[in-house]
């Protein structure tokens, strides 16, 4: 392919290659990131801890995810795009060695934090690259290639783990990952071309520290109300903490000549829309993936496998048809793909508020499968939308906010709809350890709350198609 006429003074590059360089990484970091979910009762037993101090190998990781999100937009614009994921890619095969060879708890956290710091940097410099060097009428076919990705990794992470617990160690994930990630990391080196401009960015301290303060404390309360609750002292002084942090730093970012990300991505009209959309998007998906084994192993009495297994035709139906809904996306616009996306989470909600303790899991997977068919038309159909409104100097500060804005999303989504089940539970049946039944209600009306996410969703959507299907970017 041609490179793109701001680009002329850079090297050449294949754009094909560099796409499948870009989604390989990305497959293998986002596979890593649900891979541990259920071998955290191995790894409590391994290191002699409690549940909540084990939380922290996957609290760690979105809390690094999340502040180092943000700054993307500025190591974009500071450093060559091949530096960068060279870098990226080389900080994820490190923490993942770190964490496979981890002699203490310690070790494993720093592993997962170090792992958490390349892919943090890799999913938004991917979105970047790929939509700066792909014309505006392809870039939602090659989007759709990076939903099959995004949908698909995650979504068999808890299965593949599952299966490799039943043969052996914890560790055993982590050594599964590492030659893949030094793969991906000598892929780099040969392959990745410099595809974006650098300018000389100053860095700005004082936004860096706000950045770190302001997401990382919202994120971490909101991933701490699962286990303590929306009043507990922890959540409220980090919620609070947080937001003024976030207040300061978007007031400085408006100020600064050049911002570390830039707020004026928010002038568009089709962004404003697409980032509240991105956040239920992603609330909806973390939320349905966390409640269905929560079924499964604590109401049903099966075991993670199994969870694994339920979620196991979504991830298929994602995978499959994100492709097609990105070449639905270049033909015809986001407008009518967002809005059955939508529809379809509003129409899958009714089958897991009626469901019971002997549903058959058939069933519940052919339903999941169905819904995650209606996300797979919303999350890169909508990501694509938002940057396509923007002028190409804000593309990189337009994926770093839509990809943290989904973080922080998914992790209110988690603590709402987790924290809804566990309440209504308690409150039918006031014990430490609820019964089945009482937890099963708590389900099913943690779905209903999903179902309201699903509405307000479907209402943007029908706000979302009476815009222009290409909007023009505003300078």
């Amino acid at each position: 392919m041609q490179q793109p006429e701001h680009s002329a003074a850079l090297p050449a590059y294949n754009g094909t290659v560099i796409l499948i360089v870009l989604i390989t990484g990305a497959f293998v970091a986002l596979l890593n990131q649900t891979l541990l979910i259920v071998a955290l009762p191995p790894v409590m037993e391994d290191f002699s801890i409690d549940a909540n101090k084990a939380q922290w190998v996957t609290t760690a990781y979105l809390l690094t995810n999340g502040i180092l999100i943000p700054i993307t937009a500025f190591l974009i614009d500071r450093f060559s795009s091949r530096r960068l994921l060279m870098a990226a890619s080389g900080l994820f095969a490190a923490g993942t060695f770190v964490a496979a060879v981890a002699p203490s708890f310690f070790f494993l956290l720093a592993g997962r934090v170090i792992q958490a710091a390349g892919a943090g940097m890799m999913m938004p410099l991917m979105q970047t690259i790929l939509l700066t060097i792909f014309p505006v009428n392809r870039r939602g076919s090659v989007m759709g290639l990076v939903g099959l990705a995004i949908g698909f990794a995650p979504a068999i992470g808890p299965t593949l783990g599952g299966w490799v617990l039943s043969f052996g160690s914890w560790r055993m994930l982590f050594t599964i990952v590492l030659p893949l990630a030094v793969l991906h990391l000598i892929a780099v080196f040969f392959f990745m071309k410099n595809v974006t401009q650098q300018r000389p960015v100053r860095i700005d301290l004082p936004s860096i520290a706000l950045s770190t303060l302001g997401f990382g404390g919202l994120l971490y309360a909101f991933s701490s109300i699962g286990g303590e609750g929306w009043l507990s002292p922890n959540v409220l002084v980090s919620t609070a903490v947080g937001a003024v942090a976030l207040f300061l730093f978007i007031r400085r970012q408006l100020a600064l000549e050049t911002p570390i990300l830039n707020f004026g991505v928010f002038r568009s009209g089709v962004y404003r829309l697409i980032v509240p959309m991105g956040m239920i998007t992603f609330a909806l998906l973390i939320g349905t993936e966390t409640l269905l084994p929560l079924y499964v192993q604590n109401v049903r009495g099966g075991t993670a496998f199994e969870s694994g297994l339920l979620l196991l035709p979504g991830a298929i139906a994602m995978g499959a048809m994100s492709p097609f809904s990105g070449r639905i996306f270049d033909r015809f616009g986001a407008g009518w793909l967002v809005v059955t996306g939508f529809a379809l989470q509003v129409v899958t909600t009714v089958p897991f508020v009626m469901m019971k303790p002997d549903t058959p899991l058939v069933l519940l997977g052919l339903v999941f499968g169905l819904r995650m068919l209606g996300l797979s038309m919303l999350m890169m159909p909508l990501s694509t939308a938002g940057i396509n409104s923007l002028p190409s100097r804000l593309i990189p500060h337009g994926t770093a906010m839509d990809n943290t804005f989904r973080q922080i999303g998914g992790s209110i989504g988690t603590a709402l709809l987790v924290s809804v089940m566990t309440g209504t539970a308690v409150a039918i049946q006031p014990l430490p350890d609820p019964p089945p039944d009482a937890l099963m209600t708590g389900v099913r009306v943690a779905f209903l709350v999903g179902g309201i996410l699903s509405v307000a969703g479907f209402i943007l959507a029908l706000r979302l198609k009476k815009l222009p299907a290409a909007a023009t970017p505003e300078e």
